[in-house]
């Protein structure tokens, strides 16, 4: 199962996503969540690069 958890507050919004997805033999699911998870982040990394006044992206590895 992959769980995506949402919170949403005044002036912040926190997406976690984790799992993988059973039952399935081709990933499709999880490619798919995964791809899209990935994009929204290079996106906003970009958007850090042209605005690094306004914007701040932080990534850490676990």
């Amino acid at each position: 199962m992959i769980r995506v958890h949402a919170r949403l507050g005044e002036g912040r919004t926190l997406i976690e996503v984790d799992g993988h997805e059973e039952h399935a033999e081709d990933g499709r699911v999880c490619a798919a969540v995964s791809a899209i998870t990935q994009t929204a982040l290079l996106g906003l990394e970009q958007v850090a690069r042209q605005y690094p006044d306004l914007v701040s992206v932080d990534i850490t590895q676990e």
